[in-house]
C-alpha cells in the first residue's frame, strides 16, 4: 500500500468511527430544517379521514387556506417583524400543505376512487389562492428589499398553483370518464 492510501484509509477510518458522536448534534440541526408545516391536530384529522377521500381532500384544502389566511393576518399586522422572512416560511407551509393535496388527488385517482365533489371544492381553492397569491405579488413591488427573501418562492407557490389549477380541471374530466366506465359495468 502506498503512504498516500495509508493516510486516506485512515482518514476515512477515523471519520467513520466519528460519525456516531456527530449524529446527536446533526439531528435537531435536520429536524429543525424539516419541520412539519402540519401541527398534531391536523396530523390526526388527516389520519382519521385516511378511509375517506372527501373527508381527507376537505381538510388539505381547509389546511392551505388556513396558511393563506394566515400569511394575509401576518402581512397586516403593523408590529410583525422579520416580515420578509416569516412570509418566506409561510408560503413554505403553504406550498408543502398544498403538494401534499397534489399528492394525495393523484393517490385517489390512482386508486379510481370517486372524487368528483371535493375536485369541484378544490377548484374554487385554487381561484382563491391564485388570487390571493397574485394579490400578495403585487403588494411586494413596494418593498424590494423586503421581497427579495421570499420572491422565488412567490413565484413558485404562483406557478403551483396555476398548473396544479389546470391539472384538476383535467382530473374532473377523468375522474368523470372512468366513473362512467365504471357505472356501465
Amino acid at each position: 500500500m502506498k503512504p498516500g492510501n495509508r493516510w486516506r484509509t485512515a482518514l476515512g477510518l477515523a471519520l467513520l468511527l466519528a460519525l456516531p458522536l456527530f449524529l446527536p448534534v446533526c439531528s435537531p440541526l435536520w429536524a429543525q430544517r424539516r419541520r412539519d408545516p402540519l401541527n398534531p391536530l391536523e396530523i390526526d384529522q388527516l389520519r382519521d379521514a385516511m378511509l375517506d377521500p372527501h373527508q381527507r381532500l376537505k381538510l388539505y384544502v381547509q389546511f392551505s387556506r388556513d396558511r393563506i389566511t394566515k400569511l394575509e393576518q401576518m402581512r397586516s399586522d403593523p408590529k410583525t417583524t422579520e416580515r420578509g422572512r416569516q412570509t418566506h416560511d409561510m408560503l413554505e407551509d403553504f406550498l408543502a400543505v398544498y403538494d401534499e393535496l397534489n399528492d394525495n388527488i393523484d393517490m385517489y385517482v390512482g386508486r379510481k376512487d370517486d372524487i368528483r365533489k371535493p375536485l369541484k371544492i378544490i377548484i374554487e381553492a385554487d381561484t382563491e389562492f391564485q388570487s390571493k397569491l397574485r394579490a400578495l405579488k403585487n403588494s411586494a413591488n413596494t418593498n424590494a428589499a423586503e421581497a427579495s427573501q421570499y420572491e422565488f418562492l412567490l413565484t413558485d407557490a404562483l406557478d403551483t398553483v396555476d398548473s396544479s389549477a389546470d391539472d384538476h380541471r383535467k382530473t374532473v374530466a377523468e375522474v368523470e370518464e372512468y366513473m362512467k366506465r365504471k357505472k356501465k359495468k
